[in-house]
């Protein structure tokens, strides 16, 4: 990366932007938290999660799914659309309760410290064991196609009916990616993403798919907005039932951050739980979670879209996710950029992720053909197979009427490691 001048990093860093702005904006809005202040956690998030994990992952920081459930339901019992929600009428009600939901966000983010704390005292070898590649590889796996129908549906449904402009454009995108990333030459060929959706953008005109409207009504200065003011002077509310609610998701998402890492590692080829090690990361996500509550965004959480990214474009310094941070933390200032952003078609994001997402099951399958992992042993055969079958099909399993669920995906995960534990390595 010496030789690539700050001009070219600058439009790298905005390439990761791309990838991970939609989902972490759609967090807020499926909550009712605030879009802008999300963004700008997200960045800052990510630069203080760089500084736990030795400046050396390549990982951006967005809004966490997993709170989606616990964080609506504690800021929005009553289920008011946002208008209403965060409508003037209703707005002292929205602080007090968003004061609460930064409570929650904040003891989450120091469940995920403590968790960081253990790992560190037990030592890096012993989480290593419970996570051998006959684990780790069903699950980037399953990472992978748990995304793809986003991908799919984005791509090719126009409000869940089958529409052939978006499977127009759509396919354009992904051959342009594609075209890019087997002919281009030099930095053309680090940037498939960003001249996908350029190529997508365009193309969308004639399709009657691209709609400025929200860039023409968006305000200029957003995070200087009265009510953002008001809502990041909110102060933190620590209640039992805000705190019950929201915190003990921190012990499910570590799963799925032994994931995360696992596959970002796997992408870069480097073994990012022993250097910096997954107590420093696990660190930077709790320290990045606190942020977040404390400014009244979602808990953060390492993004596959950005792995994604990685493995397509095989740039993985770090410092360029950095510049990304910082790009996401000036966009939350500018309401025209976000709007610009937010205005891609759909179906330009859906081609795009269904490279993205591919990519990141692909690394899966690396992993166990890297091992030499013999599936004629039926012991494989069992711990591989319910891994896919409870990651992939199910959605999120929700906790008793607790507000609380658990992903498949740290379902697959936990029952993939008492199955290695249990079952003996003859069969």
């Amino acid at each position: 990366m010496e030789n690539i001048t700050a001009g070219k990093k600058l439009v790298l860093g905005f390439q990761h932007v791309l990838a991970m702005f939609g989902a972490t904006v759609l967090v807020p809005f499926l909550t009712g938290l605030d879009p802008a202040i999300a963004l700008f956690s997200a960045g800052v998030g990510t630069l203080l999660f760089h500084l736990c994990s030795k400046m050396i992952v390549p990982v951006f920081l967005g809004s966490s799914f997993a709170f989606i459930g616990a964080i609506a339901l504690t800021l929005n019992p009553q289920g008011f659309d946002n208008s209403v929600l965060r409508g003037p009428g209703n707005w002292v009600n929205y602080l007090d309760t968003l004061a609460v939901v930064k409570g929650g966000i904040i003891a989450a983010g120091f469940v995920y410290i403590l968790i960081a704390g253990l790992i560190y005292f037990l030592g890096v070898e012993t989480i290593k064991k419970f996570f051998p590649p006959i684990i780790t590889g069903p699950i980037i796996v399953v990472i992978g196609l748990r995304l793809s129908p986003i991908a799919i549906n984005s791509a090719f449904l126009n409000n869940g009916v089958f529409d052939l402009s978006y499977v127009a454009v759509s396919s354009i995108v992904l051959l342009t990616m594609i075209v890019v990333s087997i002919f281009a030459h030099g930095f053309f060929k680090m940037v498939p993403i960003l001249i996908a959706v350029g190529v997508g953008y365009l193309v969308s005109v004639p399709f009657g798919l691209l709609d400025t409207t929200s860039i023409q009504e968006a305000s200029m200065f957003t995070a200087f907005d009265p009510q953002v003011l008001s809502q990041l002077g909110t102060l933190p509310t620590f209640t039992l039932s805000g705190v019950i609610a929201i915190a003990p998701i921190a012990l499910v998402v570590f799963i799925e951050h032994i994931g995360d890492i696992t596959t970002n590692g796997a992408v870069v080829g480097k073994n990012f739980l022993e250097n910096p090690g997954v107590h420093r990361t696990m660190l930077g996500d709790g320290v990045a979670t606190v942020f977040a509550g404390l400014i009244g965004a979602p808990a953060n959480t390492t993004y596959s879209e950005n792995t994604g990214v990685l493995a397509v474009t095989k740039v993985y310094d770090p410092k360029i996710i950095r510049i990304a941070a910082v790009i996401a933390i000036l966009l939350s200032f500018v309401g025209k950029f976000a709007a610009a952003i937010r205005s891609i078609p759909t179906p330009v994001m859906g081609g795009i992720s269904i490279m993205l997402f591919g990519m990141i099951a692909s690394v899966g399958m690396r992993i166990l053909i890297n091992a030499a992992l013999d599936f004629s042993h039926s012991r494989n055969l069992i711990i591989s197979a319910i891994i896919l079958v409870l990651g992939i099909g199910v959605s999120e399993l929700p906790l008793g009427a607790t507000g609380v669920t658990i992903s498949g995906l740290a379902l697959a995960a936990l029952f993939g490691v008492v199955l290695n534990i249990v079952l003996p390595q003859e069969i």
